[in-house]
């Protein structure tokens, strides 16, 4: 099949090479030249505008966008004057699904057919494969059947069968179709949102493990309540060789386990990296998803609001809760940072 790809970063770059490998044809554009060349020497047939590019498609034209869920409308008032009846367009991005239903009902009045893809992969998919989340009508999915069949990783990814399937059955390939428009990027918003709390996990273990040695370098400080046994935290772990065995018949090994291990391996301090950590908004919507319905997702909202403490918006907290000590106790915290009082 033609697939136009528009949008190629980390993720639609890569997505191109993988339609290529699987015999399909891909149009680009992008509006740095340099990745559209690129990718030109691969196969892909490179554009001069956009017009260009809705004009070397062939009808019924297969348009993927993989750009941020930001820029997606404007993409689309750009776009969408260009297509006609019968075009499809894919969205492959982390947007929300409310934002779905609304494009999909504006595009099927012009008789363009909307499909909303979650994708899920990372800068990995293009060796593993993606696992591909889609909403939409479900006739004009299973029309594109050969193309997410392609970018899914196969049979093969999964460690073990969960059981019977019908021979038609793609969720054992790695992609589904899961409803009408909004519920591809439904589906992975909750995705998201659990990764966001299994990485929480992972880094919470972790630092209890590298904190495991608090009795051999603790330091006494007015306020802080002291070890009652420091004998019992006398551990200097290697973590990375914890996170190696882990890896192997352990009930937590998973694909974020392995990376884990990968970065620590690498540097165990993890110098290069700082404790500030983005949220891209998929947790937010999941949280907001949760409130809305009344339905409890404490693990997975905890997670979310670790990531905003990270960025340190919870150091004004912080500086009240210490000044409401000073206030009814006199309390003083310790210098932070090697700092000290005036």
């Amino acid at each position: 099949m033609q697939v136009g790809m528009i949008g190629l970063g980390r993720m639609g770059g890569n997505m191109v090479q993988r339609l290529l490998r699987g015999g399909h044809e891909c149009v680009v554009f992008d509006s740095h030249p340099d990745a559209m060349a690129a990718l030109a020497t691969h196969g892909a047939e490179a554009s001069q505008s956009l017009a260009d590019f809705v004009a070397r498609l062939r009808t019924p034209r297969i348009v993927w966008l993989m750009v941020p869920a930001h820029v997606v409308d404007g993409a689309l008032q750009d776009l969408s004057p260009l297509l006609a009846a019968g075009d499809v367009v894919i969205d492959g991005g982390n947007s929300n699904y409310i934002d779905d239903i609304r494009r999909g009902r504006t595009l099927s009045a012009r008789g363009i057919r909307y499909v909303d893809a979650g994708v899920s992969g990372g800068i990995w998919g293009l060796e593993r494969g993606y696992c591909l989340m889609l909403g939409g009508d479900a006739a004009t999915v299973r029309q594109l059947d050969a193309i997410f069949k392609t970018l899914a990783p196969g049979g093969d990814a999964a460690s073990f069968p969960t059981g019977d399937r019908t021979p038609a059955a793609t969720a054992p390939q790695g992609y589904l179709y899961c409803g009408p428009h909004g519920a591809g990027h439904f589906v992975k918003m909750v995705h998201n949102g659990i990764e966001y709390a299994l990485m929480a996990a992972y880094a919470e273990g972790f630092n209890l493990l590298a904190h495991a040695n608090a009795g051999a370098r603790e330091s006494s400080g007015a306020g802080t309540v002291p070890l009652r046994h420091p004998e019992h935290f006398q551990y200097d772990f290697a973590l990375a060789e914890i996170a190696e065995v882990w890896r192997h018949g352990s009930v937590i090994s998973s694909w974020l386990l392995d990376l884990t291990a990968r970065a620590l391996a690498a540097d165990p301090a993890l110098r290069e990296f700082s404790e500030q950590v983005s949220d891209s908004g998929e947790g937010r919507w999941t949280a907001q998803a949760a409130i809305d319905s009344a339905t409890p997702a404490p693990v997975l909202t905890a997670a979310l609001f670790q990531r905003y403490s990270s960025r340190g918006e919870d150091n004004w907290a912080g500086r009240l809760l210490s000044a409401m000590r000073y206030q009814f106790g006199g309390h003083r915290e310790r210098p932070a940072q090697g700092k000290q009082d005036d």
